[in-house]
C-alpha cells in the first residue's frame, strides 16, 4: 500500500488542478502542486536528498534567465517599441490578427510561450482599446499563436525542453526544426482561418494607424536589446556548431543565463526586475518535480510499457494522449509522467516529437490545457477583460482536432 501513497496524492493534485476550488477557497495551480509535493515528503514516500535531486536544475535556471529578458522588455517599454516595427504593416483588423498569429508563433520559439504570454497580453489590450477590435479575438490569436508556435522550439514551451533535457535528444534545435516547423507554420494558418470564420463578421473593414510608444527606460531598454542579441546569436551559434560538426557547445541553461546577464549586471533596477518574475512558476516547477520523483519511486507506471493492451509508444497514442489528458493535468506534468514511459522503452525521435507536439497543441483545445492560456486570462482579468471556456473551445476544439491529424500525418511519413 505504501507505494500507491505517491498514486494517490497525484490523483488528488490534479483532481484539485482540474477544479482549482476547496468549499469557497479559490486555490491557484502552484499551490496545489507544492502542497502534493509536502504530502510526499512529509509521508516519507521521498527523502529529502531524493527529492532534491529530482529538481532539474537546468530547467529551473533556464526559466529564470528568460523570465528576466521578458520582465526587462516590458518594465524598459522596449516591448511595445518593438511591437511597432512589427505590427505597423497591418493596415486592416484581419491583418492584425494573422501578424499577431505569426508573429506571436515565431517569438514564442524564442521567448518561451508563458513568457510571452506574460509580457504580450498587455499589448493585445492596448490594441484592442486603441482600434475598437474585441479583445477575444485579439486574446484568442495570442493564445493560439504562442501555443502552436512553440511547439517548434525546444525553448518554445516548458514541455519541449523537458522533453529536450530529459528525452536525449541530439542536436534539439535542428531536429525540433526540421522535424515540426512545416507542419507547425500550416497549423498557424488553420489558426488564423478558423478565427475569421468565427469572428471575420465582428471585425471592421477599417484602415489601422499605429503609433510608435516612447521608451520609458532607455538604459533598460538598451540592455534588453543585448539580451535579445545575445540569446539570437547564441542560438545561431548552436545551430551552427552542430551543422558544421564544430565549434562551442552551448547548453540551453547556458544560452538563458547568458542572455540575461546584461540586464541582471548592467541595470539598476535589476532586483526590481528579479523581484517581478514570475516566481511561482519555478515554485511550481520545484514542486512538479519532486512529486513525480516520489511518483516514479513507487515503480507503478514502468510495467505500464509492457503490459498495457494500448500501444503508449505509438505515435497516434502518444499525440491522443498529449491532447486529451493535457487537459486534465496540464501539459508539464503530463509530459513528466509521459517521458519517462518513452525513455524506458528506447524511445525514437519521431516518438518524442510526437510528445512535444500532441502536450503542446493540447494548450489550444481548453483553457486549462496549458499555463499561458492561464497567465493570458489572469493578466486580461487585471485590466477588466476575459475569455470565458466556451468562447475558447468553439475555437480551440476544431482547431486542436485538425492540427493533431496534420502532425500525424507529418510525423508519420517522414523517414526517420
Amino acid at each position: 500500500m505504501g507505494s500507491l501513497i505517491p498514486i494517490i496524492i497525484l490523483v488528488c493534485v490534479l483532481l484539485l488542478i482540474a477544479v482549482r476550488k476547496v468549499g469557497g477557497i479559490h486555490l491557484r495551480i502552484w499551490q496545489i502542486m507544492v502542497a502534493g509535493a509536502l504530502a510526499v515528503l512529509i509521508l516519507g514516500q521521498i527523502s529529502p536528498a531524493a527529492a532534491l535531486a529530482s529538481i532539474n536544475i537546468e530547467i529551473m535556471l533556464f526559466l529564470f534567465g528568460m523570465f528576466v529578458i521578458g520582465e526587462a522588455l516590458l518594465r524598459s517599454g522596449y516591448l511595445f517599441h518593438l511591437a511597432h516595427g512589427i505590427f505597423r504593416r497591418a493596415r486592416s483588423p484581419r491583418r492584425l490578427i494573422l501578424l499577431v498569429i505569426v508573429a506571436s508563433g515565431a517569438l514564442s520559439a524564442l521567448l518561451m510561450n508563458d513568457t510571452l504570454a506574460i509580457i504580450a497580453t498587455p499589448l493585445m489590450l492596448y490594441y484592442s482599446t486603441r482600434f475598437g477590435i474585441s479583445e477575444k479575438v485579439l486574446l484568442l490569436a495570442l493564445a493560439f499563436g504562442i501555443t502552436t508556435g512553440s511547439v517548434a522550439s525546444p525553448t518554445g514551451n516548458p514541455q519541449n525542453l523537458l522533453i529536450a533535457l530529459g528525452g536525449d535528444v541530439a542536436n534539439p534545435f535542428i531536429t525540433f526544426f526540421v522535424s515540426l516547423a512545416v507542419p507547425t507554420l500550416l497549423c498557424l494558418m488553420m489558426a488564423y482561418l478558423l478565427l475569421i470564420v468565427r469572428y471575420g463578421g465582428e471585425l471592421r473593414d477599417m484602415p489601422l494607424v499605429f503609433v510608435r510608444e516612447e521608451i520609458s527606460d532607455t538604459r533598460l531598454a538598451l540592455l534588453s536589446r543585448i539580451s535579445l542579441l545575445l540569446l539570437g546569436a547564441m542560438i545561431g551559434i548552436k545551430v551552427l556548431s552542430v551543422l558544421l560538426g564544430t565549434g562551442p557547445d552551448l547548453p540551453l541553461t547556458y544560452i538563458a543565463l547568458i542572455g540575461a546577464l546584461p540586464v541582471l549586471v548592467g541595470s539598476k533596477r535589476r532586483l526590481e526586475v528579479v523581484k517581478s518574475i514570475d516566481w511561482t512558476t519555478l515554485v511550481f516547477f520545484a514542486a512538479l518535480f519532486i512529486l513525480m520523483g516520489s511518483v516514479w519511486q513507487s515503480g507503478i507506471f514502468e510495467p505500464l510499457v509492457t503490459e498495457a493492451p494500448v500501444d503508449f509508444t505509438s505515435i497516434p497514442v502518444i499525440l491522443a494522449s498529449g491532447v486529451l489528458v493535457s487537459q486534465l493535468v496540464s501539459n508539464v506534468p503530463f509530459v513528466a509522467l509521459y517521458l519517462p514511459l518513452l525513455t524506458h522503452a528506447g524511445s525514437s525521435t519521431a516518438q518524442m516529437m510526437a510528445l512535444a507536439a500532441g502536450s503542446t497543441i493540447a494548450g489550444n483545445m481548453l483553457i486549462m490545457g496549458a499555463a499561458s492560456n492561464v497567465i493570458i486570462i489572469q493578466n486580461a482579468e487585471k485590466q477588466g477583460a476575459t475569455l470565458t471556456f466556451r468562447e475558447f473551445a468553439e475555437v480551440g476544439v476544431p482547431l486542436t482536432v485538425l492540427q493533431a491529424i496534420l502532425y500525424w500525418v507529418f510525423l508519420a511519413v517522414i523517414p526517420w
